[in-house]
């Protein structure tokens, strides 16, 4: 089981990854993922819990350091209605898997679900959400954790 974090509409990359702090080490900037949006949300996350979130969600820079700080403070998922497509990018690359919601999200926040990744669905007590996962090489990606294993996992199959 994991929870679920419910975040609005045009969460940016300065949100998730704050620009005053990515001169400091991965695990300072750690602390300040999501700090204006969600009260002590890395002190909150545990692994394996999801995000589902509204419209336009990374949009802004495209900091890799942003689908990166989430996946090391444990997020498995990043669902939302629609991505920036840097955002997007950047978190298949990095081996956070990015799905597009299919639906009205009807979970509450830090409820108990089950994402059933063959299923392509979450659910909750009360609550199914559709969801669109990433396609072709981008699954491809995720399967093997991110591009860098992807590329070696290349490298080293002939």
């Amino acid at each position: 089981m994991s929870r679920v974090f419910i975040l609005g509409d045009d969460v940016d990359t300065d949100a998730i990854a704050p620009g005053g702090y990515l001169h400091l080490p991965l695990e300072e900037q750690k602390k300040h993922c999501l700090e204006s949006v969600v009260k002590d949300f890395a002190g909150s996350v545990k692994d394996g819990d999801i995000i589902v979130a509204g419209e336009n969600f990374g949009s802004g820079s495209s900091r890799e350091q942003a689908p990166l700080l989430l996946k090391d403070l444990g997020i498995k998922a990043v669902f939302a209605k629609s991505f920036s497509r840097l955002f997007y990018r950047n978190a298949i690359n990095v081996g956070l898997f990015p799905g597009t919601i299919k639906g009205a999200c009807d979970f509450r926040n830090m409820e108990e679900v089950h994402f059933q990744m063959e299923a392509n669905r979450i659910i909750s007590q009360n609550s199914e959400l559709d969801i669109a996962p990433p396609q072709g090489i981008a699954l491809e990606i995720l399967e093997a954790a991110g591009m860098i294993d992807y590329a070696r996992k290349l490298i080293t199959r002939d």
